[in-house]
Order: structure tokens, then sequence, then C-alpha cells
């Protein structure tokens, strides 16, 4: 046998795909409220508020006219695109067959998490409202024991605590005394891996000593004290009420956020001529905005 025989040593390469872990997919978008528009801005809803009855006291008096409050909320398109190239040359030295569409499902990943993203910057972010969308509406900082409070403190249920089961309670109570609907509007709770994990450690969440039918699915909480659970490492940080830095954790009722579309998502793949080699370009485009409709149908909860 030649000594030179591992000249003749060759290397195998795989014409496998496997994209690396990431959310693919769209997880708060569907659970709020949705349309499509055209234009600079767009008026999501025309607001009505409350009136109180005046008794009468005598009769033959002139009448008084009570005026109900009105509101109107307002969302702003962003556009967002992602350019992605493929060379020729560089097609004719790899095994995979059809790279293109390998990018473009790349791209439409990234798109569904922008969705969910828009979402999570308008829950406690500045809302547009009045005529023309000319106010700016901030999500108060004030807790849920003090009237009118949309923050669940990060002390409930114990000092600078993570998500128990004591904050879940305090959020439902919170969205119910704003006379929220909880019957028919289906309430939600965006949770990370960290906080999902924290109720796990509770009790009530995982013996059946406490719930009628079993919570944990596959050993993960899909719903609980009337909260449908949606889990995402998406969720950002904040400086809670205790000058602190804690997770903000959305608790809402569907009809309390909205995402309006001015263009999902559009894929337009096309050679680009005017370069070296006529590579391919992906560009892949979307164009949205999203809002509270009330601030009182969005509860903050605040965890270590």
């Amino acid at each position: 046998m030649s000594i030179n025989i591992p000249d003749f040593f060759v290397k195998s390469f795989t014409s496998n795909v496997e994209h690396l872990l990431q959310q693919t997919d769209a997880r708060i978008y569907p659970a709020v409220m949705h349309g499509s528009y055209v234009g600079q801005s767009a008026q999501v809803v025309n607001q009505f508020g409350t009136i109180a009855m005046q008794p009468v006291v005598s009769r033959f008096t002139p009448k008084v006219r009570t005026d109900a409050p009105t509101d109107q909320r307002w969302v702003y398109p962003l556009s967002y695109d992602a350019n992605q190239s493929v060379d020729n040359f560089d097609k004719l030295k790899i095994i995979i067959a059809d790279p293109l569409s390998q990018e473009a499902v790349v791209a439409r990943n990234a798109v569904n998490r922008q969705k969910d993203l828009s979402l999570i910057n308008a829950f406690f972010g500045t809302a547009k409202t009045g005529i023309e969308g000319g106010t700016s509406t901030v999500f108060g900082t004030t807790v849920t024991t003090t009237a009118g409070g949309r923050n669940v403190a990060v002390s409930t249920g114990g000092a600078t605590s993570n998500l128990n089961v004591a904050k879940l309670r305090e959020a439902r109570r919170a969205l119910m005394s704003f006379n929220n609907d909880m019957e028919n509007d289906p309430s939600f709770i965006a949770v990370t891996s960290t906080e999902h994990d924290a109720l796990l450690g509770e009790i009530q969440v995982t013996s059946l000593d406490f719930n009628d039918t079993p919570v944990l699915v596959a050993g993960r909480i899909k719903q609980f004290m009337g909260f449908n659970f949606i889990q995402t490492e998406l969720l950002t940080t904040g400086t809670d009420d205790a000058a602190g830095t804690s997770r903000q954790i959305p608790a809402w009722v569907k009809s309390g956020m909205h995402c309006g579309m001015w263009n999902d998502i559009t894929n337009d793949i096309h050679q680009r001529h005017d370069l070296v080699g006529d590579p391919w370009e992906i560009t892949t485009t979307i164009t949205l905005g999203s809002t509270r409709t009330q601030e009182n149908k969005i509860i903050r909860i605040w965890c270590r």
C-alpha cells in the first residue's frame, strides 16, 4: 500500500438544513384585535365615556344637559425590512439545492417576531389619543393597590418576587375592578421561561387539589386563573415600583390591544444585474403599528 494513499482522503458534506433556535411564529399577535389601513395614520376607535344619572328634585325645571366624555385612539405605521443576497458564484460551491428558499424562511421568522415586538412596545409605551392623535397618553406607574392603578407591585406575594399566584390574583382583580367583560373578552398573559418556571413552584398551580382540571399540558401552563398563557422570550425589563429592574409582564383582554397592518409580509426575490455575477437578492418588508385601545384593559405585573 502506498504511503501516499491519505492524499486521496475526502471530506463529506451534507445537504441537510437546520435553522438555529429562535421564535419562529407570532405568539402575541393572534391574541389582539387587528385592522388594515392606508395613509400616514389611522383612527382605531371612537370612544364614549360614562355619565351618571341625576336626581329629579322638582317639577317643571329646566333640563340640565349631560355630556358624555369622548376620546379616540390612533395608530401610526412603522416600516421594517430585511435584505439578503445570494451570489450565483456561491450557489455553485454549496450542496444546498435552493438557498433562496431558506433565506425566505429566515425572513418570515423575523417578520413574525416583529409583529410581537410591535405589540410588546405598545403595551406600556405612549399611546396617541384625542383629536387626530394630538394627545400623548403614557402608561401610568401607580400600583393596583391604589385607585386606578394598573401595576402589580413587585413585592406582591413576597418582597421583590417573581411571578406568583398572588400577582395573578391581583392582576385579575384589577381587570375586573375596571369592569372588563371577563366572560366574553378573552384574557391573556405573556411570560418568559423564567416566570413560567417560577409558577411551577407554586402548589396552587401544579396540584389538582386546587384545580378542577389539570393546569399543566405536557409540562407547560396553558391556562390558569382565567388567563391564557403565552410564552415568549421577547419581553422587556423596566424600572419597577421599588426602583429596581424587573421584567414587565403584560396581562390584558383581547380588545385592549390593537395591531394595524398597512402591509403584511412581502418578499421580493430579484436579480441584481448591476452587480458582478448577477446575484439574487431577497427583500422582505412589513409595515404595521400597534396601540392600546384603553388604559384599563392592560395590567403590568412587575417580576424580579
